[in-house]
């Protein structure tokens, strides 16, 4: 069997591994150029083919016409898409005789659209998985081949869980190509009316809302913790990231707090009762619940904020007040 394979990412290569180890002839692959303005703390498609010696390509847009005929020179019985970045023209994907596939990072219908493992984490799921399926005009739309479930621990970050995912992608690619190359192949039903459609997320969309129950913003630092932007929020003029952090126990989990000051710290969201505080040397995020969380990693500028600086940027941002 030929494919051509659109990949990308950790996914990507390997999904890609798992394709040359079941003997499929990869005859063309397209990825994207890195950006340079982006943390790459993933594996590198480009230097697997570079290794393999396969014919490797960075377009910009996939839908140009020198791609179209590329793919087309190629004659590939199946195209695949491992965690490639844009949607693939149908033009394109009709290209291949015996269908097009994606590899989705939840188990669809769940968590259609982008980065669906930070959206799972966020919105504080127990389960995620990899969703192998065809691909349709609608994005993630099509009928589903296979999937792997794991779990999403209630500490896991999404870069963690991310891991997982990328097992559960290549078992379960693994599992199912022999009976795709042999003609064999399941085609479940996704239904769409059972799960949503979500968009990108932004390193705005960051921003702790300190009003929120302490369990949803704990959610959404995990769900951003780095490698990604990171949850963040500010002490006057001053942008600090909770990179690490844990849920205190519901009960007993907050000791006595000091005096709140007599106005709010310009540029927090939430009211003063809410907010970063120091207490016994260590650094809370009091949530509006009346619950913390523990944080253990601050930064300002990429660098560690200890209980001390904190401290100090508070009263700082008080005076200013």
């Amino acid at each position: 069997m030929r494919a051509v394979v659109f990949a990308y990412h950790d996914v990507g290569v390997r999904c890609l591994q798992v394709l040359l180890a079941r003997g499929v002839e990869v005859a063309l692959v397209v990825t994207h150029e890195d950006n340079p303005a982006e943390t790459i703390w993933f594996g590198s498609v480009a230097a697997l083919c570079a290794e393999r010696g396969i014919a490797c390509i960075m377009p910009a847009d996939p839908a140009a016409p020198e791609v179209f005929a590329r793919v087309q020179a190629a004659r590939p019985d199946m195209i695949f898409s491992f965690y490639y970045r844009h949607m693939l023209p149908l033009a394109l994907l009709q290209l291949a005789p015996r269908g097009a596939f994606n590899m989705h990072g939840s188990l669809l219908p769940k968590y259609r659209g982008r980065v669906p493992i930070n959206w799972a984490v966020l919105y504080g799921e127990t389960e995620t998985g990899a969703t192998l399926h065809e691909m349709v005009a609608k994005p993630d739309a099509g009928a589903i081949v296979a999937q792997t479930a794991v779990p999403i621990l209630p500490d896991d970050t999404a870069s963690e869980v991310f891991s997982k995912v990328v097992v559960a992608a290549e078992q379960t690619l693994w599992r199912v190509l022999p009976g795709m190359i042999a003609g064999q192949m399941p085609r479940l039903p996704n239904e769409l009316s059972q799960g949503s459609y979500f968009g990108g997320r932004k390193p705005d969309d960051g921003r702790i809302d300190w009003s929120q129950p302490a369990q949803a913003v704990y959610n959404l630092v995990r769900a951003v913790a780095p490698p990604y932007p990171g949850a963040w929020t500010m002490i006057g003029a001053h942008r600090v990231v909770i990179a690490k952090a844990r849920l205190l126990a519901a009960a007993g989990g907050v000791p006595a707090l000091p005096a709140v000051p007599a106005s709010p710290i310009p540029g927090e969201q939430s009211n003063r009762a809410h907010g970063l505080a120091v207490v016994d040397n260590r650094v809370l995020g009091i949530c509006g619940d009346g619950r913390a969380i523990l944080v253990h990693d601050l930064r300002l500028e990429g660098e560690p904020v200890s209980p001390e600086v904190l401290q100090a940027l508070l009263e700082q941002a008080r005076t200013a007040a």
